[in-house]
């Protein structure tokens, strides 16, 4: 059963007059945006709506048709909504005129070495996860899937302070680069 409470992040930017009202534009980047970077976009924009306009893509080619069981599981059992959108890849963002993001935040190395050079270049890091989504056995993917959002969940949450305490770029930079190595 899904949680009562959904959003629609849809694909109609305007940032322009995002940034100019103070909000923070992220982008998760996986390889098929079915799980790990449907989680996180749903966990930032839980904790976060009044301040980031979140995204996920994933890499053209290999993107999945839905998103994964073991995603929706997860954020149900934590009460966040699941986003409203189907998984896509980043061409789709690009034609959709996204100019500028604050924050590429890739969640698998091998999806970075094939990611585009992003537009206005945003700040990148890498937090390499699991690939639950490759995992066979369901039980094993749902049990995966809860720890990968647990620990999506505690790097967003300081992901979410240290954005609100308005510390200069490159250290918030630094900072979000150092987020990767959370447990």
């Amino acid at each position: 059963m899904l949680p009562s409470r959904h959003y629609a992040s849809g694909l109609s930017f305007c940032n322009e007059d995002l940034l100019a009202a103070g909000r923070i534009v992220v982008i998760f980047v996986s390889q098929r945006n079915s799980l790990r970077s449907i989680m996180a976009q749903a966990c930032l924009a839980h904790l976060g709506a009044d301040r980031f306009t979140v995204y996920s893509c994933g890499r053209p080619g290999l993107v999945s048709d839905a998103i994964h069981p073991a995603a929706a599981r997860a954020l149900c059992s934590a009460n966040v909504p699941i986003p409203l959108v189907e998984p896509h890849g980043w061409d789709r963002l690009a034609r959709a005129s996204l100019h500028t993001a604050d924050f590429i935040i890739t969640l698998d190395e091998a999806t970075q070495s094939a990611e585009p050079c992003w537009p206005g270049q945003p700040n990148s890091a890498l937090w390499a996860l699991p690939d639950v989504a490759a995992l066979g056995d369901p039980e094993e993917s749902a049990r995966a899937a809860t720890q990968v959002l647990y620990s999506l969940r505690r790097r967003l949450e300081f992901l979410n302070i240290l954005l609100r305490r308005g510390a200069d770029s490159t250290a918030v930079r630094s900072d979000v680069r150092d987020l990767a190595h959370m447990q």
